[in-house]
């Protein structure tokens, strides 16, 4: 015979088994997002140097974001969960070097990696905490030297246009995995390469084969703008 209090202990065993499956946000994969700085200050929006000064001509990270396989994705998972520069504090040169804000008006890339956190890490806490994830994507960058493999394949950041076939296929050639192109457009409406998409399993350590792709295009010809 079930009594009363056996009903409340069971209700509330259910609220509890709710808060968790909230809390433990299920994702299929990330993407592993770089880009190019003299793409995105390139643009008619222009752009600004962090605190800390010019970053390197180089990929820089723009995020790590957890996807679903139906090419959905969730954001802004943990409202609790702030930014707490404490955190990674062994980070920051790294974060400084390979992970620069561009963004007006200048910082030195804490509004940045906040808004990266907040939108995108909350939604990985069941796998990845705060350090975990910002170190997981600097570990990430330092694997894939984007600007190494597509010089070695004579592409170069210098105002020419290349195929996108060609950006694609080299960064297929050296990571063994199909690269998304994004781009933008110059401020003569030429298309450029702006960031290169790869996918990471949920651990967020391995490349996969990405099991969607973002909508977008580029043009069958892009440039590749100097920094």
């Amino acid at each position: 015979m079930e009594t009363k209090g056996s009903t409340l202990i069971i209700k509330l065993l259910m609220v509890q088994c709710l808060a968790v499956a909230c809390t433990a946000q299920n994702f299929d994969f990330f993407y592993f997002v770089q880009q190019w700085p003299g793409s995105y200050c390139d643009t008619e929006r222009s752009c600004c140097y962090p605190t800390t000064g010019k970053p390197a001509a180089d990929f820089g990270i723009h995020g790590l974001w957890p996807n679903y396989n139906d090419g959905s994705y969730p954001s802004n998972c943990d409202p609790s969960s702030a930014f707490d520069k404490s955190e990674v504090s062994d980070l920051i040169s790294r974060m400084q070097r390979n992970w620069p804000t561009l963004a007006c008006p200048s910082d030195d890339g804490s509004s940045f990696w906040s808004h990266e956190w907040v939108k995108h890490g909350t939604c990985a806490e069941s796998v990845l905490n705060q350090h975990d994830y910002f170190k997981s994507a600097l570990n990430l960058r330092d694997k894939l030297d984007l600007l190494g493999i597509l010089q070695g394949a004579g592409i170069n950041p210098d105002g020419r246009t290349y195929s996108l076939g060609s950006v694609k296929g080299a960064i297929k050639e050296a990571t063994g995995y199909s690269p998304w192109i994004e781009c933008n457009t110059d401020s003569s409406g030429n298309s450029q390469l702006y960031q290169i998409y790869l996918c990471v399993d949920t651990d967020g350590s391995s490349l996969i084969e990405c099991p969607v792709m973002p909508s977008g295009k580029c043009s069958s010809s892009i440039e590749f703008p100097p920094f």
